[in-house]
């Protein structure tokens, strides 16, 4: 199973939502770690749920972490955990959010290069 995905640099890429049947796909693809920006619900009851997200990720074995942002409402303490998360996930690390735009915007927004 493959997935649209956008290479921000060596170390970071971000993608649209991706489905727990797709963490074994981002483990091939030689991802070590995924950020989910989120929030649960969003998309309504057809999102799949962090939770299960996270128990997919880790039977590949990813590192991953929930930082759900609301993009109107985005916090210097989002854009501050984004960074902390930054620094401690082992790269490369895909985040993924709807689109993929709002994980850029927090990757740039907490010191993150781009090509």
């Amino acid at each position: 199973m493959s997935f649209p995905f956008e290479s921000l640099n060596a170390e970071f890429a971000v993608a649209p939502q991706l489905e727990p049947a797709q963490m074994a796909a981002v483990a091939a693809a030689g991802f070590r770690s995924v950020i989910n920006n989120r929030p649960d619900l969003e998309g309504g009851a057809s999102q799949p749920a962090s939770d299960s997200i996270a128990q997919a990720a880790a039977a590949a074995g990813l590192e991953y972490a929930y930082l759900p942002v609301i993009p109107s409402d985005l916090k210097q303490t989002d854009v501050d955990a984004m960074a902390a998360l930054i620094a401690r996930l082992p790269t490369p690390v895909l985040a993924f959010c709807r689109s993929g735009a709002r994980a850029a915007k927090l990757y740039q927004l907490a010191g993150g290069r781009t090509r």
